[in-house]
């Protein structure tokens, strides 16, 4: 079973790592020439992300993350933030005053890139030049701990690597060849699964701290290992460099003078874009070709090549550990001066080269030096000197060293060929198992095709007779609902006709009764005629007023009638029209204007206050604009009635003292507090409203007029115009004898 799970589980990551490994090594070159060929934004900054992914901090990086922010700000694909602190960590480097604020920056982009999950292991390994700048080494040790144990938790294969990486560069550094070893060959075997560039160059590495261990076999091994891979001739810039400066230290150490020199003349002529790595390469390369010929015993031709290297160093400032290598510029210029037998200065140099040594916390070098001085006073007849430096070499040396030295083989490397004694052995377990099985498995499939044939027949037959029961539910339930919408409508219905008939039966009997007096005067002057004569004039007079007034009276109440009519006939066609944008501030401005001018033509008298507070922001709003008209036409109406009625009340004289002054005031607002919605208010100062009628003032044919001013309905058709045409709501707050206030809230 488990070959099985392990082929389909190769099978589906395959495609994947394949992808993983070819990203990260990707060649930078051709990566920034299809750039400026990118057509469309999204395709751009992919490859501006890939390049900064390949080279966060060097030159080329600070313009590609203007412009991943730029495209960014258009598309909102990636989390800036990292970006952003990246870009202010290298504008802080660039200073060459603000290291230790550059790297507090650089540290924290790193903390956001592990917040998105984005892996960075090119950036973990950059940081290490910030913490050498600073001669910050157990800051960068802790640091390098901690972040480690956060990605082994989260299986981040990338960023363990490099992790690894730099804690084997910290090792190689303090002089712990063994833990340096252990460290890169951990980056080895985790690099193999997403990158050959980083394999390449950690199997170099690992044969330059056996060469630098005294172990010229083990050195030979893993570099003839690296260079035989056919990606080794795409490794160019410092990680070329770094190889041929340690072939050519361990070609020194085995006397191989010639291909010694070969291998730094190599290193001088690799390729760089970046001006600064290639004038730092080329000094590490300098010193490590005179350091041969000084060997050679040729000072002569050393000379220039020194003079060179001193020339790069004074204008870069190189640190003595840097990517390619240790620049021992010092160290070698004492040689140079030991071979012209100028010892003052060879003294100079080699105690300003155990001092750069020892600021540097470079434990590699020290050692080194401290043997050098010792060796140099007793030739120069110093014993006093030469015994200081000398116990400081053993205090230094015989504890570590010694035990370091025992097999000269790192500890890393036992663990190694266990875990693949191991692999082997779990292969032929694996091996046996798989038979068994097989055989299992054979057996446990067909009885789980009976079972599953079974259980599937069981379920179709329980989910055919389900789904007859949802059928027949279904029908139901439709006919149901049908039921309770017709018994709906005729209730409705028949709500509404009673109330036509109650509001057409009251001027209907008027014209009624009018119009039987008005037959009976015209009778009662047809008989006057005949039994008067001529006397009858007076009493004609009389009757023909009597019957103008009642002809009247029949003409009002048919008009009532008729507005009772029209009113419903709005009623029913109410949230009908189209919506289009509208101008709610000029619509609410216009309805107040028409039923102020409409109540003056019937009062010629009146005159009222018209307030209107309209929001400037508001804009249009979409809505049916005839229907939306006629409501605040409506309010606009009942507001202004109310006040005039407040009028009529306040004008009249009791006991012959005057009511109290009273000026009536109607105001209109509009306003948008969220941008969610759309208020409109109308206010007045009236006659207010009962508060045991506020209830049913939107209920058809209620009213709080007199009989015969109003028809009931105005109020009604405005409540559904608002809620159900336009999806608002229509509320009223109103205090008796204080005034009333209705308020409109649209959806915007």
């Amino acid at each position: 079973m488990k070959w099985i799970f392990t082929a389909v589980a190769f099978w589906v990551l395959s495609g994947p790592l394949l992808a993983q490994r070819y990203y990260w090594d990707a060649n930078y070159d051709s990566l920034a020439l299809v750039l400026p060929q990118q057509r469309t934004d999204t395709a751009r900054l992919r490859t501006v992300l890939h390049l900064l992914d390949l080279h966060p901090t060097n030159p080329q990086a600070l313009p590609l993350l203007d412009q991943l922010l730029a495209l960014n700000r258009r598309l909102q694909t990636v989390d800036a933030a990292p970006y952003r602190r990246l870009r202010a960590g290298l504008l802080l480097r660039q200073r060459g005053t603000a290291d230790a604020a550059a790297l507090d920056t650089m540290k924290a982009a790193v903390a956001d890139f592990d917040r998105v999950g984005r892996p960075i292991p090119w950036l973990l390994m950059d940081l290490v030049v910030f913490y050498n700048r600073l001669n910050q080494m157990a800051a960068r040790k802790q640091y390098y701990e901690e972040k480690l144990a956060y990605y082994q938790l989260r299986r981040a294969t990338e960023n363990i690597a490099a992790c690894y990486v730099s804690q084997a560069a910290y090792y190689r550094r303090m002089g712990d060849y063994n833990r340096a070893i252990n460290q890169s060959l951990r980056a080895v075997d985790t690099a193999e699964q997403f990158s050959r560039t980083v394999y390449i160059n950690e199997l170099l590495v690992t044969g330059a701290v056996y060469a630098d261990w005294g172990n010229i076999g083990k050195a030979v091994q893993y570099l003839d290992q690296a260079r035989a891979l056919p990606e080794f001739r795409r490794v160019q810039g410092t990680n070329r460099v770094f190889t041929f400066l340690a072939l050519s230290d361990l070609y020194q150490q085995q006397q191989q003078y010639p291909a010694a020199l070969r291998s730094a003349d190599s290193a001088l002529v690799a390729r760089f874009n970046d001006g600064y790595e290639r004038r730092m390469n080329e000094a590490c390369a300098l010193v490590r070709k005179a350091a041969v010929l000084l060997q050679m015993q040729a000072p002569a031709k050393a000379l220039p090549l020194l003079r060179r290297a001193q020339q790069l160093d004074d204008s870069l400032v190189l640190p003595m550990s840097a990517k390619p290598g240790e620049f021992e510029l010092d160290a070698t210029w004492a040689q140079y001066y030991e071979a012209r037998q100028d010892y003052a200065r060879a003294e100079q140099h080699w105690l300003l080269a155990y001092q750069k040594a020892t600021v540097a916390h470079l434990d590699k070098l020290r050692p080194k030096y401290l043997k050098q001085l010792a060796a140099f006073y007793d030739a120069r007849g110093k014993p006093a000197l030469a015994q200081r430096y000398a116990k400081a070499y053993m205090a230094h040396t015989d504890t570590f060293n010694t035990a370091q030295r025992t097999f000269h083989v790192a500890q890393y490397e036992s663990e190694r060929i266990e875990q693949s004694h191991m692999a082997q052995i779990n292969d032929l377990r694996e091996a046996q198992a798989v038979q068994a099985v097989r055989l299992r498995l054979g057996r446990r499939l067909l009885l789980g095709a009976v079972l599953a044939v079974m259980l599937i027949s069981g379920l179709g037959v329980f989910i055919y007779r389900q789904l007859q029961v949802n059928r027949r539910t279904l029908v139901q339930l439709r006919q149901t609902q049908g039921q309770l919408v017709q018994a709906e409508k005729m209730a409705f219905l028949g709500e509404l006709t009673a109330g036509i008939a109650h509001e057409l039966q009251n001027p209907l009997n008027f014209m009624k009764n009018f119009a039987e007096v008005s037959t009976d005067l015209v009778d009662d002057m047809h008989g006057n005629e005949r039994t008067l004569g001529k006397g009858a004039d007076g009493l004609e007079a009389e009757i023909l007023a009597g019957l103008k007034q009642n002809l009247q009276q029949i003409s009002q109440h048919g008009q009532r009638a008729s507005s009772i009519i029209k009113d419903m006939l709005a009623h029913s066609r109410a949230g009908t029209g189209r919506r289009q944008p509208t101008d709610l501030n000029a619509l609410a401005d216009e309805s107040l204007m028409l039923a102020y001018e409409g109540l003056q033509a019937q009062d010629k008298d009146f005159c009222a206050t018209l307030n209107k507070e309209f929001d400037s922001r508001l804009g249009t709003i979409s809505v049916v604009t005839q229907d939306l008209g006629r409501v605040l036409l409506n309010l606009c109406t009942n507001a202004l009635y109310a006040v005039r009625q407040r009028q009529l009340e306040a004008a009249l004289v009791a006991a012959g003292v005057p009511g109290p002054d009273y000026q009536p005031t109607v105001t209109v607002s509009t306003r948008r507090p969220r941008g969610k919605s759309v208020e409109i208010r109308i206010r007045d100062n009236g006659t207010g409203i009962p508060e045991q009628v506020q209830a049913r003032i939107f209920q058809p044919f209620f009213t709080t007029k007199p009989e015969g001013e109003g028809t009931g309905l105005g109020l009604s058709l405005s409540y559904d115009i608002v809620t159900k045409g336009h999806g608002g709501t229509l509320t009223v707050a109103s205090r008796e004898g204080e005034g009333t206030e209705f308020l409109i809230i649209l959806p915007a």
